[in-house]
């Protein structure tokens, strides 16, 4: 058994969640559950990988098209979402950031509408913004138990787009789409010829309902279609840089290796997230099915903590990702009123949901992805500045 309770310390290792918090939230020594990384040790078999590699002593050059690196990608691909691949399809990339910024420059022209669905990911606002493309936004309908799409928005929102940005699972709400679904927005998609790419970067952080690749349920025909994605996120090894994209078209395939290997420069990749590309794909899984049940028994408590300590703020269970998404609206305070508090009084940073656009005005994005008591604290916190916004009225 993995022990994703061990006591961590992540301090003074160029840490952006902790050593750099002040950053986000201009003060020193809050305990943050901030951005996208967990407080938890990445698999042994990858340490062992890497540090094999390592002694070798010789970092030159490498390369990432051969049969490891994308006979890796396409076994996970079938084994855990029995979905098949064909390895000619997989291309390096330095992020899915990067990939989704070069699909934006194939698929459209400056000018041209994104179409994203909202709460989403900040940084899709950004590459959107900085592409000069047009941001086109089709709000989430927020159920009792969970999110959908408004598909009669989602087909009006198409009209006025030529892509379609697809986050699965969806962040910040942790929602995974179903295959329904996924075929109704390609249907819409394809329609009003807009192309797809779909962030898939935790895919693999899914509970009850199982992520579906979303060429898993159609082919290319009229559209473009690719997914983004690595193991970053699933094996918590961010700071190694790396990804991949899966590009059925040839044409498309050619163009993006172009970019990146003839005007970018940015084809030779980061060995050692090849390397730990290749390890956690072929070794790892039974580790991420430990992980899972532990994030999942962390958004439980969450769950159960503001329901018996803070009935105020309220959650739903996500289908995916490891976020707890907390409405704060029955506090009737501000999100900048409660971020001063939880930041001064509570000495804790949350990412406020506005950094995900207006739909996100009255919530948190409360990181799981540590210990318990890591969690347990967090929470504590919040209920210390809750109860102190309460006797200050």
């Amino acid at each position: 058994m993995v022990d994703f309770n061990k006591k961590l310390d992540r301090t003074n290792t160029y840490c952006t969640q902790w050593d750099y918090v002040e950053d986000r939230f201009n003060e020193k020594h809050l305990l943050p559950f901030t951005i996208s990384d967990m407080d938890l040790e990445y698999p042994e078999e990858i340490s062992k990988s890497l540090t094999k590699r390592l002694e070798h002593r010789v970092l030159g050059y490498s390369r990432w098209k051969h049969e490891d690196f994308r006979g890796s990608i396409c076994g996970w691909y079938h084994r855990r979402f029995e979905t098949e691949i064909n390895s000619q399809w997989i291309y390096y990339s330095p992020s899915v950031i990067y990939s989704v910024s070069k699909c934006l420059e194939l698929f459209s022209e400056e000018g041209d509408g994104v179409l994203l669905l909202t709460p989403s990911y900040n940084a899709f606002f950004d590459v959107v913004k900085n592409n000069n493309r047009k941001l086109v936004l089709s709000s989430l309908i927020n159920n009792d138990s969970s999110y959908s799409i408004d598909f009669k928005d989602f087909e009006n929102k198409c009209k006025e787009s030529k892509v379609f940005i697809l986050c699965n699972p969806h962040n910040p709400v942790g929602k995974v789409w179903s295959e329904n679904d996924l075929v109704k927005m390609v249907d819409i998609c394809r329609k009003y010829n807009v192309h797809i790419i779909s962030d898939d970067i935790h895919m693999d952080i899914d509970y009850h309902k199982k992520m579906t690749p979303i060429l898993k349920i159609t082919d290319t025909k009229d559209i473009h279609i690719v997914i983004c994605s690595s193991p970053s996120k699933t094996f918590n090894t961010a700071a190694l840089t790396g990804s991949y994209i899966i590009i059925p078209e040839e044409d498309i395939q050619q163009k993006f290796e172009t970019i990146t290997r003839y005007r970018d420069f940015v084809n030779s990749p980061a060995i050692l997230s090849v390397l730990a590309t290749i390890t956690a794909y072929d070794e790892c899984e039974y580790w991420v099915d430990e992980l899972l049940e532990h994030l999942y028994r962390n958004l439980k408590f969450v769950k159960e903590y503001l329901e018996k300590n803070i009935p105020e703020l309220t959650m739903k269970m996500p289908d995916g990702c490891y976020f707890a998404w907390i409405d704060f609206k029955k506090l009737n305070v501000s999100s900048k009123e409660f971020q001063d508090a939880l930041i001064h009084v509570g000495k804790v940073a949350i990412m406020p949901g506005s950094t995900y656009g207006e739909d996100g005005e009255y919530y948190l994005r409360f990181n799981v992805g540590s210990s318990l008591d890591k969690v347990r604290d967090g929470l504590d916190r919040v209920y210390k500045t809750i109860q102190y916004l309460k006797n200050t009225r």
